[in-house]
């Protein structure tokens, strides 16, 4: 079977005939890479559809708000994603702190950036006396941006690449050997990224999902850690790093996310109420 892999190899998709750079560009001889930019554009793009969502009947939060919670998450994705990598994936960085911060190296645990981003949310709300589940369901509903540029960018690096495959549509990566793999990189950002952002959109803007605190963040949830569960069978466990009963950290980590998922929509009903206007107005009954 290896051997078929190695003779197909010189037929499949290389990614290097893709002519990508992780480098975007310079700004004299400081380098802007792709990783960064998408770290950039989600959270702007982020913030743009937020202020969307908020001009709509009951929101549970004024634009002030949004303001303040888009830094406080910044700050939880970078520190909640760094601390996170090295806890679960890179535990030896504990005795030499200052590798741990070198954020420039890579590596980002994306569990530790959803608790980063909910942690932010919990200061914000506390401090402001808002819903902490209907801000949830909002914020849910933006992370997907996040996900959809991060995972095109992990492409263009040419990194976290998947096992190996005989597919049609394998690739084969720098530094990953001759063997073509499944770039899993795509799969996660059209399952994570677009797929479930349209999920969510339609849920907020079809459906009365929004005024039934607990259900889109539930969904998120649900939908995020399947689909990653999924992903995992065909991505590249990380080196010397397992999980429980055979799974992989990733699929590991997936698990408490999906009956938390699967809690939040099962009693979202029971949460239903009139849901008064943070800004304006309106209420809904």
């Amino acid at each position: 079977m290896i051997l078929a892999f190695l003779a197909d190899a010189t037929s499949a998709v290389h990614w290097s005939d893709f002519g990508l750079d992780p480098i975007a560009f310079k700004i004299g001889f400081f380098p802007i890479r792709w990783y960064s930019l998408a770290y950039i554009s989600g959270i702007l793009v982020g913030w743009w559809y937020l202020l969307k969502l908020l001009d709509q009947p009951g929101a549970p939060m004024a634009r002030r708000h949004a303001d303040d919670l888009i830094f406080y998450s910044t700050l939880g994705i970078i520190l909640g994603g760094r601390i996170g990598y090295v806890l679960f994936y890179r535990p030896e960085l504990l005795s030499t702190p200052l590798d741990a911060l070198k954020l420039w190296e890579g590596g980002m645990s994306f569990h530790g950036g959803t608790l980063g981003v909910m942690v932010a949310v919990l200061y914000l709300v506390r401090r402001n006396q808002l819903n902490w589940l209907r801000v949830h369901d909002y914020v849910a509903c933006v992370v997907p941006f996040g996900m959809l540029f991060g995972r095109l960018a992990n492409f263009v690096n040419g990194e976290l690449w998947g096992r190996p495959s005989d597919l049609p549509w394998a690739m084969v990566f720098p530094g990953a050997g001759d063997l073509p793999r499944h770039p899993s990189q795509l799969y996660e950002a059209g399952l994570e990224g677009l797929l479930l952002g349209i999920i969510l959109w339609l849920l907020f803007w079809k459906t009365q999902a929004r005024y039934y605190p607990g259900r889109l963040v539930g969904v998120f949830a649900l939908a995020m850690g399947m689909f990653r569960f999924l992903v995992e069978t065909v991505r590249e466990p990380d080196v010397g790093v397992t999980g429980l009963f055979g799974m992989t950290m990733g699929q590991t980590l997936c698990v408490p996310l999906v009956i938390v998922g699967v809690y939040l929509v099962a009693t979202s009903r029971a949460r239903r109420a009139r849901v008064e206007a943070t800004a304006g107005t309106a209420s809904i009954a």
